[in-house]
């Protein structure tokens, strides 16, 4: 299967650059509007299957346009929503985002046990984004596109990529509307293909930043 991951298009809660993983969060900005309009085009050369959402609401704006495009009505699934902030939620300061990216920066180390405070931790999160990926590859479709959250990706693509270099989450943000594509192997693991547009391959990696989410946590390493 190939799997087609699309963060969502801005916020506002991005543009004030806060830790907004609350229900059913806010909708999109302007640019995030064009952002999400301008996805048909950039993936006119996918042949998509299914389009899952999020149950935040800046995923279902998101994924409209390429849904109408393809006459698709959209999957909602709780699993692939954004990683929770618990105790950050809301924001903004240095501290609070290092925490919080640190510890997703943690699971892609293989240290699944590290808990954002008041919020879950790595084992947590990858049961239920691979429990709505588990249902997507079962259904038997060729491309399945996922419209979800940037830490989120982020954090899956670093845990279950077996090309993806640990330190890759630290050097490669995530934008919004950004894609990443991954296909599954004949043993069930994941080969992610492009990051935004670049390629990965082996154990080596051959941009505006919208929130926290998309950030890259060098300040704490």
């Amino acid at each position: 299967m190939r799997l087609i991951l699309i963060r969502h298009g801005q916020t506002p809660s991005n543009v004030k650059g806060v830790l907004d993983t609350r229900l059913p969060g806010p909708g999109l900005t302007l640019l995030g509007l064009e952002q999400a309009a301008a996805l048909p085009q950039a993936l006119e050369d996918e042949s998509i299957d299914a389009i899952y959402v999020s149950n935040m609401v800046r995923t279902s704006i998101t994924a409209a346009y390429l849904a109408a495009s393809r006459d698709i009505e959209p999957i909602l699934r709780e699993g692939i929503r954004e990683i929770t902030s618990g105790d950050l939620e809301m924001l903004s300061d240095r501290s609070s985002v290092e925490t919080y990216m640190g510890a997703v920066y943690s699971w892609s180390q293989g240290d699944l046990d590290v808990r954002i405070p008041g919020g879950e931790d790595g084992n947590e999160f990858i049961a239920r984004y691979d429990s709505v990926i588990a249902e997507a590859r079962e259904s038997g479709w060729g491309t399945v596109a996922l419209v979800s959250h940037g830490a989120a990706i982020r954090a899956w693509a670093s845990i279950r990529g077996i090309n993806v270099p640990r330190e890759h989450i630290l050097s490669h943000p995530m934008h919004n509307t950004g894609v990443v594509i991954a296909e599954d192997t004949a043993d069930g693991e994941w080969i992610v293909r492009t990051f935004q547009g670049e390629a990965l391959g082996g154990d080596r990696v051959d941009s505006t930043v919208g929130g926290p989410a998309g950030e890259a946590p060098v300040e704490v390493f």
